[in-house]
């Protein structure tokens, strides 16, 4: 597949992009393993993974106000900056303020996906890194692929630890610190792509007398992110109660599942999510992008009610593995449709205030859904669905006349 139409800024945001969710892949997995091996308990090691969190939400409202006053790349590198040094922070010392303090301030990521300021920027470049309009939402879709590719195999090198502990000796606890180095060799590698980026990333109508707030932002734009941020909460908020854990619980306990069976089906799911980002770009070429997000999504959350009542294993992995294959084909259309109808100047803006929205509401799914599974087995995702329908409902009667340049 040619990629003639991407620019130079547009490739490297995609070599930054690999290289970033390579390292989330492996450190999300080890992280909260990490700690318990160092002693801490539930509640200490929640505190750490929530500070990263909580990293996300604030770095991702400061690029919002200040990256196109201030400069895109220069927060890129700032950011790419402060992951090799969180990651450092943790490999030299195991002095739990001195983590929770590498936590807030560096990038540790813990999810298994990008939630924080990388994102929020990069989907803001991405728009002006390609030659045809018309491109927009494949470059978003190539994006995601890659992203989830890599995270993917980054979750394979998350096993080394096991491995140096057997063949070399390594106790459990340093083997894991080898993968902090690992994890600032990758945001070093990320530094280098950023420092190559070219002027043409920042904003063309750059105003570096004021920052870019919601208030600033024009009216109708303001009323598209308010709606926009709300409904992605509820969506997020939906997620939160089937997020990868959750089912991987559910399978476990209903069905016995062993691991080595789970690391299979979602191995599984995380391919086939992967090819679908790509099958959406042609989907929403010829149907545009509200509806590929709203028919797509559809379905697939009337397959994750059925995942509850599924009588066997085989079946209930049939139709998780369907759900998975159609479940993310709006995150490309979503994210072109943002850049789109949003002013150049408001997207860094526009995406650090609904990806800040979706981090917070996304949080407080897992803790409710817990609490539920312990009652109801497959409530969780009987909930999750029923609130996703609605959130795609609310989408379709709130946006369906809001139409992205290229689809007037």
């Amino acid at each position: 597949m040619s990629l003639d139409w991407i620019s130079r800024d547009g490739k490297l945001i995609l070599g930054a992009r690999i290289v970033r969710l390579f390292s989330y892949g492996f450190l999300s997995v080890v992280l909260a393993i990490y700690l318990h091996l160092l002693g801490f308990g539930e509640v200490m090691v929640g505190i750490v993974l929530s500070a990263t969190l909580v990293n996300s939400i604030i770095f991702n409202l400061v690029s919002s106000a200040y990256a196109d006053k201030i400069g895109r790349k220069k927060f890129l590198v700032i950011f790419a900056i402060l992951m090799a040094i969180s990651a450092v922070i943790f490999f030299l010392t195991d002095n739990y303020v001195a983590l929770i303090v590498a936590a807030l301030v560096g990038t540790v990521n813990v999810t298994g996906s990008e939630v924080g300021a990388f994102l929020s920027l990069e989907q803001a470049i991405l728009p002006q890194t390609i030659s045809d309009e018309k491109k927009r939402t494949s470059i978003f879709a190539i994006y995601n692929m890659a992203g989830t590719l890599a995270m993917s195999f980054g979750v394979l090198l998350s096993g080394l630890p096991s491995v140096f502990s057997q063949q070399f000796g390594l106790d459990k606890i340093y083997s894991i610190k080898v993968l902090f180095l690992a994890y600032a060799t990758c945001a070093l590698a990320a530094l280098m792509i950023y420092l190559l980026l070219s002027s043409r990333v920042e904003v063309k109508t750059k105003n570096t007398k004021t920052s870019m707030t919601f208030r600033t932002i024009t009216p109708q734009s303001r009323s598209i992110i308010a709606k926009m941020s709300s409904l992605f909460a509820i969506d997020s908020f939906a997620g939160g109660f089937v997020i990868q854990s959750i089912v991987s619980f559910w399978f476990y306990t209903k069905f016995g599942a062993d691991l080595s069976t789970l690391s299979y089906i979602f191995t599984a799911a995380g391919i086939l999510t992967a090819m679908s980002y790509l099958l959406a770009s042609k989907v929403a070429s010829k149907i545009g992008l509200v509806n590929t997000m709203v028919y797509t999504h559809i379905p697939s959350n009337i397959l994750l009610i059925l995942v509850a009542f599924a009588p066997s294993f085989p079946l209930a992995i049939g139709l998780y593995l369907a759900r998975m294959s159609i479940s993310q084909m709006d995150v490309p259309a979503r994210q072109s449709y943002l850049m789109a109808v949003v002013q150049e100047n408001e997207r860094v803006a526009a995406a650090g205030i609904t990806n800040t929205s979706r981090n917070i509401a996304q949080a407080t799914g897992p803790s409710i859904a817990g609490m539920i599974i312990g009652q109801l087995l497959s409530a969780p995702f009987v909930i999750g669905g029923i609130l996703k329908l609605a959130y795609d409902v609310a989408l379709y009667v709130n946006f369906r006349r809001i139409k992205p340049p290229e689809e007037l």
